[in-house]
């Protein structure tokens, strides 16, 4: 490692130099808790659930369709022959599908809600942040 002028990353974390300690560990914990976690979970979770709300949206209207156009010619699609069988369970597999991602998305979360929830004013700060706020002013030098 070459020689420079410049402070070192240890230097900074550590300027008088008698500290043994890894630079850095007191800022970031060993093991990540679950409430870092939790946003992106709730995020994914809605975006989710708007999805299959979505495509549930979609297969109502196709079925809703597919009925009309089956009973123009007189049929129903409640009739015991096997067409309307078929038609009935044309999109069976994709409406199971929309309904377990939305629970599953729903309770993802609804779980990441009451984790956000419950550690709200838990987070750590920083040890460098005193609690100054600066404003435009300050930041034009004003």
């Amino acid at each position: 490692m070459e020689d420079t002028a410049a402070p070192q990353p240890s230097d900074i974390n550590n300027p008088d130099g008698n500290d043994s300690r890894v630079p850095g560990a007191e800022e970031h914990p060993a093991g990540r808790s679950i409430s870092t976690y939790a946003r992106p979970a709730l995020i994914a979770g809605a975006v989710i659930a708007v999805v299959c709300i979505g495509l549930l949206i979609v297969i109502f209207a196709l079925d809703s369709f597919n009925a009309a156009a089956y009973s123009v010619t007189g049929k129903s699609v409640n009739d015991a022959t096997e067409e309307a069988r078929d038609i009935r369970e044309l999109y069976s597999g994709v409406r199971a599908g929309g309904i377990t991602g939305l629970v599953i998305s729903g309770v993802v979360a609804v779980a990441a809600a009451v984790v956000l929830y419950l550690n709200r004013g838990s987070a750590a700060g920083r040890a460098e942040d005193d609690g100054d706020d600066y404003d435009l002013d300050d930041l034009r030098g004003e």
